[in-house]
């Protein structure tokens, strides 16, 4: 048997569940946790994760669901966290740099020292919407068969938290990185960025939306700190001013 990976590198993972359905999937994903060596569970819109199948489903590791914070929206749960990674399986115009779990993990672990990092998992049915997908900095797909390429949602998590639980072996801890911006404090940039863009007309009037899933794309991968966040805010400011300059 393999020697226990220490696990201080990964308390600064949470795992988030947008609006999961079935009690049994959540008590399963927390045992998956326990196996990897996670501990943050957050519920978005949540069914009951304290009902007898989940607490079955968990098999000893109920700490875990007691737990598990409860929010009533994914904006609210990525608050303090640093990086955003969603998953998905469908590429699009929106969608498009994809890694795969190996692949994050490698990402990932060098952060873990200074920054919160989210792993943000969908709906079993439908798993996340664009809405969802835009608050993402990164994007997870996880490769499977053509034939039947959908993955049961506590399936899904073994495989990302066991990929974070290979790559935090000691020799990773020496590739540390900086910290990163807050998930709170990139929102309110965005917003910033979204009324300037409106502002000069940059929008394409046919889908406004898409050029800002565009700019969410291009900053998530970034990967902005707060000084950066700083310069890009006040750099909008500039823009804002001389607008309305040009337009009194």
């Amino acid at each position: 048997m393999r020697s226990c990976i220490h696990m201080a590198n990964l308390e600064n993972i949470s795992i988030i569940l947008v609006n999961p359905k079935t009690p049994g999937n959540i008590g399963s994903i927390a045992r998956c946790m326990m196996n990897t060596g996670l501990s943050r569970l957050i519920l978005v819109r949540p069914t009951d994760h304290l009902n007898s199948e989940a607490l079955r489903m968990a098999a000893g590791t109920h700490g875990i669901l007691e737990r598990a914070e409860v929010v009533p929206t994914l904006k609210d749960a990525l608050v303090g966290h640093g990086l955003v990674l969603g998953t998905t399986r469908r590429a699009g115009k929106c969608r498009k740099k994809l890694y795969n779990p190996r692949e994050a993990a490698e990402r990932v672990i060098p952060l873990l020292s200074e920054n919160r990092v989210a792993l943000v998992f969908g709906r079993e049915v439908n798993g996340l919407d664009n809405e969802d997908i835009a608050l993402c900095h990164e994007l997870i797909s996880i490769p499977s068969s053509d034939a039947f390429p959908s993955l049961n949602l506590s399936h899904a998590v073994m495989v990302v938290a066991y990929e974070m639980f290979m790559a935090a072996e000691p020799k990773m801890r020496s590739l540390k990185q900086g910290k990163l911006a807050d998930a709170a404090d990139l929102e309110n940039f965005y917003e910033q960025l979204e009324q300037t863009v409106a502002e000069i007309k940059f929008f394409n009037k046919q889908n406004p939306k898409h050029i800002m899933f565009a700019f969410r794309q291009m900053f998530g991968r970034a990967r902005l700190d707060d000084r950066e966040v700083r310069i890009l805010r006040g750099f909008l400011s500039h823009i804002d001013v001389a607008v309305k300059k040009e337009n009194s």
